[in-house]
C-alpha cells in the first residue's frame, strides 16, 4: 500500500470527518498499519486496552487477514493517505463502505466492495475477514462512547 494523491485511487473523494465511527476507524486503522511499526504498535495499545489482549488480538488476526489479501489478490496497489490527512482517498472510501456494509451484514454490497479492491474469487474471504474487524470497531467505538465521528488523530 502506498500514498499517493495524484493516482486514481489516491485521488480525493471526500473528507474522514463525514464517515461514521466504524468507517472512520477503518480508514484511521488502514492508514497507521501501513505507517510502520510505530503505527502497529500505536493500533495494537488501542485495541488491547479497549478490546482486552485476546479479541485485540483476534481483531488484529482479521485485519492482517484483510491487508493480506488485498496485498496478494488486489486488482493493484492501494493506494492511501498520510495517518493525520483529513481528505478521503477513494482506496480508502472503498475500504471503509467494504468493513462497513461487512459488519452490518449487507453482504451482495460488501461483495460487490471487494471486488473493487480483489479479485472477485477473493471477495467472500474479504468480507468475511472484514466483517469480522468491523465487528471489533463497533465495540471500539461503543465502549469509547465516541461522540464524533472522526478520531481526534484527523482532527
Amino acid at each position: 500500500m502506498t500514498t499517493c494523491h495524484k493516482n486514481r485511487g489516491g485521488a480525493p473523494v471526500g473528507m474522514v470527518a463525514d464517515l461514521d465511527p466504524v468507517e472512520a476507524g477503518a480508514v484511521l486503522y488502514l492508514r497507521l498499519w501501513s505507517d510502520g511499526p510505530d503505527g502497529k504498535a500505536r493500533m495494537w495499545n488501542e485495541f488491547a486496552s479497549t478490546l482486552g489482549a485476546q479479541p485485540a488480538r483476534a481483531a488484529l488476526g482479521a485485519f492482517e487477514d484483510v491487508c493480506a489479501l488485498i496485498a496478494r489478490q488486489g486488482r493493484r496497489a492501494m493506494m492511501r493517505h498520510d495517518v493525520a490527512c483529513r481528505c478521503l482517498g477513494a482506496d480508502e472510501c472503498c475500504f471503509a463502505h467494504l468493513v462497513a456494509a461487512a459488519v452490518d451484514n449487507q453482504r451482495e454490497d460488501a461483495l460487490l466492495l471487494a471486488t473493487l479492491l480483489v479479485r472477485p474469487d477473493a471477495a467472500p474471504g474479504l468480507v468475511s475477514r472484514a466483517g469480522d474487524f468491523g465487528l471489533a470497531l463497533k465495540r471500539i467505538a461503543l465502549r469509547a462512547q465516541i461522540s464524533e465521528p472522526v478520531p481526534a488523530i484527523l482532527h
